[in-house]
């Protein structure tokens, strides 16, 4: 157990922490603004420590041209900080040209180039970072894929298999070796010999394999290759759709169509609502044969690389994702799977602009482009450019009249926007495409009652909150609307009490909804219990403001002035 910190330790833990940054900023200074007296010393390299990083830091000469060395990198920090990778990689990028040999500056820098996608620049770098640092993963990654992008396979494998085997490096090395080897000359057995670390590792085992179907399938070797297609689906525990789109194109290639058919059909039936495989199926019934979509080892490479960025994006390592996508996507430029993976991790970091430039990079004949356009439409939205964003989603609309999905996208941005009346306009137009009304349809009718509801629509807005009941009896966001509804016009005060409480038991650690159950208990007069709910709403939720407002409310109602009126200064500010 962790002892509570003493009242007096806060400040003299803040001083602490300000004395480190002096430090630092001291070794920064004494670079960016020595003397020329100093120059023999500084131009030689002088050796400085980081008190933060526990690194060396060898500070290169002077800035000569009256900008400050300190200045320019915290302006990096902060720009890297504050997500602004653009801005952040043109400061490091010029601290870096003014003190060259700062090994923590050089590494930052060309982690960044790779996160931009700048590989001609990135590699130049990573050069030097090896020099510094022989064993750095992504410096050595960044020149194994230079190597295989430029058919130096030896080269490649021999760099791979000096890298050391741990962390994620048991995972990529085997990978990269194989798939050099097998381009090489050194043949698929030495290939397949490369891979089999991991075999040996439960969480690897989809991985190898996948590629082992891979590799022997470029050899020519079919049923080798399907052996493997088989037992990776097994070991992944299911079908995904990229082992669905590989392992169906390599069943038409072998002139086994049923089975490919077979398989698609298996993967539709848990994802009946994809396109994804139209193409595919399309394909199916012309007989078309396709070709193979990894026939050189820059694809295969671009495909682990792929693999893994989808685990590390599963796991949140945005900016590991992010640099494998990068350089697959320098391996394989058209690569939508990766096209989509990375602009999806630039979103993340709020990246919106160029998100839209990766997305719109996508083949338009790729299924996978119709859901980027969706994509960049919400970006545009949330860009502030919503007219962009309605063009687009209008003209997705019309290409394709039977697709109700951009409606229903539009109508959310409008509903978003408070354009209530031409929401409801668009929502009614996509349930008209749809025909038919299922239960998966039950989010339609709520986000139609919302804008009916905000358009003193009253009477069609609760049709439509009933009718999503009726699909989702259950669904927490529609009982705690339709049930406050109710209680704030003074109707089915009982049923809109025993709603809103049924949806803080669905989800208990909603402060939005769990204030809804406040508010309903002090307008039906039951102020000390509602006092208990807003409070609790408050802790889940401390920054909203119309909480903090409804919490003042019921305090005064208690008689508990004082707190209340913090409580509504707290809201107001």
């Amino acid at each position: 157990m962790i002892a509570p910190m003493k009242p007096y330790a806060w400040p003299m833990l803040m001083a602490r922490r300000r004395l480190l940054l002096a430090a630092v900023l001291v070794v920064l200074l004494a670079a960016a603004c020595a003397s020329d007296s100093d120059e023999a010393a500084t131009d030689s390299g002088a050796m400085q420590y980081d008190w933060i990083t526990g690194d060396t830091l060898v500070m290169g000469p002077p800035a000569r041209d009256g900008k400050s060395l300190v200045g320019i990198y915290l302006a990096g920090r902060h720009a890297q900080v504050s997500r602004d990778i653009p801005a952040a990689t043109e400061f490091l990028g010029t601290a870096l040209k003014i003190a060259p040999e700062i090994p923590d500056l050089l590494r930052r820098t060309f982690v960044l180039m790779v996160v931009e996608g700048r590989l001609e620049e990135a590699t130049a770098l990573a050069r030097r970072v090896v020099k510094i640092k022989k064993d750095d993963l992504i410096a050595n990654l960044t020149l194994i894929v230079v190597d295989i992008h430029a058919g130096r396979f030896a080269d490649a494998e021999a760099r791979a298999a000096e890298m050391p085997d741990k962390g994620i490096n048991a995972f990529l090395t085997p990978l990269l070796r194989a798939w050099a080897l097998a381009a090489g000359g050194d043949g698929v057995e030495a290939a397949l010999e490369a891979l089999d670390p991991l075999s040996k590792n439960k969480r690897a085992k989809a991985l190898f394999d996948l590629h082992t179907a891979l590799i022997n399938e470029m050899a020519g070797r079919t049923e080798a290759a399907e052996k493997g297609f088989v037992s990776a689906i097994e070991d992944q525990g299911g079908l995904s759709l990229r082992l669905a789109e590989l392992f169906g194109a390599h069943f038409e290639r072998a002139g086994k169509p049923k089975a490919a058919g077979a398989l698609y059909r298996n993967y539709l039936e848990a994802q009946p609502d994809s396109h994804l495989l139209d193409p595919a199926l399309a394909r199916l019934k012309a007989g078309i044969r396709p070709v193979n979509d990894i026939d050189s080892a820059a694809d295969g490479a671009a495909e682990g690389l792929f693999g893994l960025a989808s685990s590390l994006r599963q796991q949140n390592a945005q900016e590991t994702a992010l640099v494998f996508g990068r350089l697959a996507l320098y391996l394989r430029p058209d690569f939508p799977v990766m096209q989509s993976l990375v602009a999806s991790a630039l979103e993340s970091n709020n990246r919106l602009e160029m998100a839209n430039k990766v997305h719109a990079s996508i083949n338009p004949d790729n299924p996978l482009a119709w859901s980027a356009r969706m994509s960049i439409a919400f970006n545009l939205n949330k860009l502030g450019r919503t007219d962009e964003a309605v063009r687009q989603l209008e003209a997705m609309a019309g290409e394709n009249p039977a697709d109700a999905e951009p409606l229903i996208n539009l109508g959310d941005i409008l509903r978003g926007k408070e354009r209530f009346p031409e929401a409801i306009e668009v929502y009614t137009k996509a349930m008209d495409r749809i025909g038919e009304l299922t239960p998966q349809h039950w989010s339609l009718f709520y986000s139609r009652g919302i804008a009916f509801e905000q358009s003193d629509q009253w009477d069609r807005a609760e049709k439509d909150f009933l009718k999503a009941l009726e699909f989702e009896p259950d669904q927490p966001f529609v009982l705690n609307y339709l049930g406050y509804s109710w209680i704030d016009k003074s109707l089915h005060l009982e049923r809109g009490k025993v709603m809103i409480k049924k949806a803080v038991e669905l989800r208990p650690t909603d402060g939005f909804i769990v204030d809804s159950l406040g508010w309903v208990l002090y307008k039906l007069g039951d102020y000390r219990g509602a006092v208990k709910e807003m409070e609790r709403a408050v802790e889940l939720e401390p920054d909203d403001p119309i909480i903090n407002d409804h919490l003042g409310d019921v305090y005064w109602r208690v008689g508990r002035r004082y707190e209340a009126r913090f409580q509504w200064n707290r809201a107001l500010s």
